[in-house]
């Protein structure tokens, strides 16, 4: 390991420096943070809600609960925030018969929550530099798990959506874990690449099989602790993005709690393991240096060609520490030849978009059918403004465009099957809306097929719900 990467696990093992909390405690204890205000000011409570206005028809067929996760800091502090570090809060809607039985949101219970005030932390062991859990929510091995990158522990839920442990899966989940594991529809198998500013040197390939056991955790070298939010699969690889994201003394010497950011001198690469493969297998294939947050699919057309669809900005955390930043490039196609280890790129939609979704029973295979969330043309200082639904027919080449409404703003929108055995894309879309006049939110269901058409049902939730990150359909069972 070099110097660099021994200073660096030095610095952040041991927590927050001194030199950190003082450059902290130095910034502007008022200023109007953009991540913590306005569209984005946290709730301060946690709702049980029955009585629900409903507007259209929920289909029958939706049984189970609708949730998604965010950031809600429990005590705001502007003074080296960033939106990916406030407390983690679930919100859910529970569908059964045509009603919405009830909301929910719940805080995720931190130590770090219970320290600021908040309620008493949850049981369960902790690993990496803090346990704040605020990115996705999924059902894995049987389990409802809160997850979020960087080494924090899962965290499992009740069917409430309450915190009921942190969970290292009875003690054999050694390695860090991730917001974004992803399912091999055709095994069962979840695979994950981790990483924690704890360990800048490697990042772990982690394998669970479809009861929750876990199977594989592989060190894979690496340098300068690169940021690794999502991963992704295909019938022979799990998927590396080792791009130029990576962690910054200089950011945590000036006191911000996000240290990553964009390193210009850094080449970009996509890393191929076989699944069962060691980390001396790896393919790496440089590729023009970008950033991608979240892929939407990925395949092999034959033994010498994977296919990667993802959404693509040309920088990320490159200009300012609040939250995420960078030019968005649109839905791009990432083509690779293993037989050369080249990368070509080509555009299969320009509009800035993010979130894309499939159906998920398609995930590692060919596919046709995604869905994403419209972005603003140009950075704007808190990621949010009145924005559109997508659907795009990769086979057809045609576009489908919903739009939430001229003071709506829209999350990402989740795929549910309209029953079993149903066609690929033949369901239901799933996600929040925010009216940022009236400061409500609604639950909207659309038909995957005919978003245009607008929505099936909509359920009102009397407040505001502020912008998370990620949710999906938890069934019942």
């Amino acid at each position: 390991m070099s110097s660099v990467e021994n200073t660096i696990r030095k610095v952040v093992g041991g927590g927050l420096t001194t030199s950190n909390k003082v450059a902290r405690q130095l910034k502007n204890p008022w200023r109007k943070h953009p991540f913590l205000t306005g569209i984005h000011e946290p709730l301060k409570e946690e709702f049980s809600l029955t009585d629900l206005q409903v507007e259209g028809e929920i289909p029958e067929a939706l049984s189970g609960c609708y949730a998604r996760i965010g950031p809600n800091p429990f005590k705001p502090d502007p003074r080296g925030h960033h939106w990916f570090l406030g407390d983690g809060m679930v919100h859910g809607i529970r569908l059964n018969g045509g009603r919405a039985e009830w909301y929910h949101n719940r805080y995720v219970r931190s130590r770090s929550l219970e320290a600021a005030g908040g309620p008493p932390a949850a049981p369960g062991p902790r690993t990496g530099p803090g346990d704040t859990v605020n990115t996705n929510v999924l059902r894995l091995g049987g389990r409802i798990l809160a997850l979020v990158e960087a080494g924090a522990t899962p965290v499992e839920l009740n069917g409430d959506l309450d915190t009921v442990a942190y969970t290292d899966f009875d003690g054999a989940l050694t390695s860090p874990f991730t917001a974004h594991p992803h399912e091999d529809p055709l095994t069962g198998e979840w695979h994950a690449i981790t990483y924690s500013p704890l360990m800048p040197d490697h990042v772990c390939h982690v394998a669970i099989d479809r009861e929750g056991q876990v199977l594989r955790q592989l060190k894979i070298p690496v340098s300068d602790g690169p940021s690794i939010h999502e991963c992704t699969l295909t019938k022979h690889f799990v998927v590396i993005f080792n791009l130029p994201v990576t962690l910054s003394l200089g950011a945590m010497a000036k006191g911000f709690k996000f240290p990553y950011r964009w390193d210009s001198e850094r080449s970009a690469r996509v890393g191929l393991l076989p699944r069962s493969g060691t980390s001396d297998e790896v393919i790496w294939c440089e590729v023009d240096p970008c950033w991608l947050f979240h892929v939407a699919n990925s395949y092999e057309t034959d033994e010498n060609t994977v296919v990667i669809d993802a959404a693509v900005y040309e920088t990320m955390f490159a200009h300012g520490p609040d939250g995420p930043n960078g030019q968005p490039m649109g839905l791009e196609r990432w083509e690779i030849d293993l037989s050369t280890r080249q990368v070509t790129r080509s555009t299969l939609d320009a509009a800035p978009q993010e979130f894309p979704r499939v159906d998920e029973r398609f995930f590692g295979q060919s596919y046709q059918h995604t869905w994403t969330v419209g972005l603003p043309s140009s950075p704007v200082s808190n990621f949010a403004q009145p924005n559109s639904l997508f659907h795009h027919n990769l086979s057809t080449g045609q576009r489908q465009e919903y739009s939430f409404g001229p003071e709506d703003i829209g999350g990402e929108f989740v795929f549910v099957p309209g029953a079993d055995g149903a066609a690929e894309g033949e369901g239901w879309l799933l996600g929040y809306v925010i009216n940022t006049k009236t400061d409500t939110t609604e639950l909207r269901i659309l038909n995957a097929q005919a978003i245009a058409d607008g929505p099936v049902a909509c359920i009102h939730i009397p407040h505001r719900i502020p912008p998370g990150f990620h949710g999906n359909w938890i069934g019942d069972l």
